[in-house]
């Protein structure tokens, strides 16, 4: 049964990347200001790859970084043979090591490392019927060690389910554009996140709701404001990304 209902997750997932028409077209106009020909770009978090996708789209270099293997397997199936994109198999976080995945077996693009982060959301309307269970120990690497060994990128997406502050603290250096996730019910991953780049650099914000594929300001904000855009959330408001790049 567990196995029956990850891979229905797994379809699920397929089908939400893939097979809605012109999603990737609307995703490479979102990060086409970030990314072109030759650019680098780290996919935290890349789940079934349809960032790597839109990121391959605008001819960008990928690094797609996933600690769950069916996840893996499914990106070297459709990526393996691109030389532009390189799979890591991984978790990213504040140091190297290993870590247990809590695996959401009915729903796997929600799996974490974050415990903390899965008392949270369970309380939430929109995570009902969510649950998750201890998985697979996997490794776990640094934003550090893989500039390192792949380059400086030219924009990081994060969505590694509540645990973006603990990749960022895994980082000592600015990164020139970034998103993470947000969610009303664990706004202080995203604030945390918020006040770690204000320790790396002078960043500005902005943001996009749910799977809009639109940057909610023309004008970018500043640190506050996107606080305060964080503080105003409430049940109910949804999830979505906040997008930084360097002032």
């Amino acid at each position: 049964m567990g196995r029956a209902a990850r891979l229905a997750g797994i379809a699920r997932s397929l089908a939400l990347g893939y097979a809605i028409p012109f999603r990737g077209r609307r995703l490479a106009r979102l990060y086409a200001p970030f990314l072109g020909p030759g650019r680098l770009a780290f996919d935290i978090g890349a789940h079934a790859g349809n960032r790597v996708r839109a990121f391959r789209r605008l001819g960008a270099r990928v690094v797609a970084v996933e600690p769950q293997p069916d996840f893996t397997r499914i990106l070297d199936l459709l990526y393996g043979r691109d030389p532009a994109v390189t799979v890591v198999r991984a978790a990213v976080g504040r140091a190297a090591g290993e870590a247990t995945l809590l695996v959401a077996e009915r729903t796997p693009t929600v799996s974490t490392l974050s415990a903390p982060w899965v008392a949270r959301v369970s309380a939430d309307p929109s995570f009902a019927g969510v649950s998750w269970t201890p998985g697979a120990t996997v490794p776990v690497t640094t934003l550090d060690a893989l500039i390192e060994t792949h380059g400086e990128p030219d924009f990081v997406k994060l969505d590694v389910e509540g645990y973006e502050a603990e990749a960022l603290g895994g980082v000592s250096r600015p990164l020139r554009a970034l998103s993470f996730e947000y969610l009303p019910a664990a706004r202080e991953v995203a604030l945390a996140c918020v006040d770690r780049l204000a320790q790396l650099g002078p960043y500005e914000y902005n943001w996009s709701r749910g799977e809009s594929r639109l940057l909610a300001r023309s004008v970018w904000l500043d640190a506050d404001a996107i606080r305060s855009f964080l503080g105003r959330l409430r049940p109910g408001d949804g999830s979505g990304d906040v997008y930084a790049r360097l002032a």
